[in-house]
């Protein structure tokens, strides 16, 4: 009978449910599309509803406070609520009501998740198959970064695990909207080698949002269409002015200017690559352009022949990389050269010298007749 009791009790403490302490923690994922366009302003409000205590993100923080928890966060979606807070604009030109609700969102989710481990996705929460496939080394700065930005956000340590897998969903970015995703990562990495900038650095790592399996088609094309728009934009505050120039020496200096709009000083090098062989240029080396300022500077041009002429004026880093598009500048040449006037003078005088040779031989041949 004893033995009956004893295997009873046994039989009831492995069959009895685990207490809070023993259960595996839940995950909670604070996930989300992007709702801030690549200048600033936010699309609509929605995200404010969404923060709400009733709305879907309200819902996982407002909530009792617990052990048992492991928090999944994108980092970009915060920074979003972050600049919320603040003074914000909508795209609409509606009046933006969330200020004081992403503030309060933000405060409850600190305080619920103080005592549970916290782990940051990819900075923007992209594909992370498709992120790997089309840019392998931003994928690393987007963990990188989106793990810096979430502990200044909460103000804590959090934790980055590439390798474990807590990214889910496929993008379905079409293969148009991936070369775009491509074409603008390139040009913002270009511009990166030669201008040291938060902003531009944001830009760059916001791209992520593009690969985000929680945009649907809508989302897809607009923010896709923004980040061009964007780029574009951030590429043209570095640039050479394009010109028309007539020249009528032999030598001619051609002033040109070179713009920096970035806020901080930006030193490039200037390749300049004429088109045909009319003239001879000089490039410049370690060209000084200070904050939201232009610089203007000589071209030393050397005509060779008259005529019409192409010069590719292109910003370099100090590596001779192109850093941005190329500008042109047209030159009219009207001048002869001097070892073109001396062969034409040359030709000239062989010819006349000849002239002269065959007059004289027709007076004697002539004089010879008459004898």
């Amino acid at each position: 009978m004893k033995r009956l009791i004893s295997l009873f009790f046994v039989a009831l403490f492995l069959t009895a449910p685990l207490s809070p302490v023993q259960a595996a923690p839940s995950v909670v994922r604070i996930v989300g599309p992007a709702h801030q366009t690549f200048t600033g302003e936010f699309r609509n409000d929605d995200l404010a509803q969404e923060l709400t205590p009733s709305g879907r993100l309200g819902q996982l923080v407002y909530v009792p406070v617990s052990k048992s928890k492991i928090w999944i966060i994108d980092p970009a979606l915060i920074d979003e609520v972050a600049t919320m807070t603040g003074d914000y604009t909508l795209a609409n030109e509606a009046a933006p009501v969330g200020s004081a609700i992403a503030s309060n969102w933000l405060g409850q989710l600190r305080k619920v998740s103080i005592n549970n481990e916290v782990i940051a996705l990819a900075y923007g929460n992209p594909d992370v198959a498709l992120a790997k496939s089309l840019a392998p080394s931003e994928l690393k700065m987007y963990y990188t970064f989106g793990k810096s930005q979430l502990q200044i956000a909460l103000g804590r340590t959090v934790r980055s695990e590439p390798k474990a897998g807590w990214g889910t969903g496929k993008s379905k970015l079409s293969a148009p909207l991936r070369k775009n995703y491509s074409d603008n990562r390139k040009a913002l990495t270009r511009l990166s080698r030669v201008v040291d900038s938060y902003d531009l650095m944001m830009m760059r790592m916001r791209l992520s949002q593009l690969l985000s399996p929680t945009l649907d088609r809508d989302n897809r094309e607009f923010f896709s269409y923004s980040a061009k728009s964007a780029v574009a934009e951030q590429v043209n505050r570095l640039r050479i002015n394009p010109g028309k120039y007539q020249v009528t020496t032999e030598s001619a200096k051609l002033p040109f200017t070179i713009i920096n709009k970035f806020p901080v000083q930006v030193t490039v090098d200037v390749a300049m690559v004429p088109m045909n062989s009319r003239v001879s240029v000089e490039s410049f080396v370690g060209v000084t352009i200070a904050a939201n300022s232009k610089e203007q500077l000589e071209l030393k041009l050397d005509v060779i022949a008259p005529g019409e002429t192409t010069i590719f004026a292109q910003i370099t880093d100090e590596t001779g990389m192109d850093i941005v598009p190329k500008s042109i500048l047209q030159i009219h040449s009207t001048v002869i050269d001097k070892r073109v006037t001396w062969f034409t003078t040359g030709a000239a005088i062989l010819l006349l010298l000849a002239a002269v040779a065959q007059s004289v031989r027709r007076v004697r041949k002539g004089r010879n007749s008459e004898i």
